[in-house]
């Protein structure tokens, strides 16, 4: 799951997840799950952009950038979200 938050007052703003019904179809994409969240980053990405949100601040939660954390990162980068 990942999330655009607005710090000020503690909403959310956008999520997104591998059990979303826009990726229905996640669990046969070849990869496994560095794979499916890529395509989450992707679709946060696109809903972001739809609220027009196009800046964020990336953070971790205190994971080590590698893996399925940076997967997600490089499928909302490529989706057109900057950070």
């Amino acid at each position: 799951m990942a999330q655009i938050i607005n710090d000020e007052n503690g909403t959310t703003l956008v999520s997104a997840s591998s059990m979303a019904s826009d990726l229905k179809d996640i669990g046969e994409i070849e990869g496994g799950k560095a794979a499916a969240a890529r395509e989450v980053g992707k679709l946060i990405a696109a809903r972001a952009k739809d609220k027009g949100i196009e800046q964020v601040v990336f953070d971790r939660g205190g994971y080590l950038y590698h893996g399925r954390v940076k997967a997600l990162a490089e499928g909302a980068r490529e989706g057109g979200l900057v950070f």
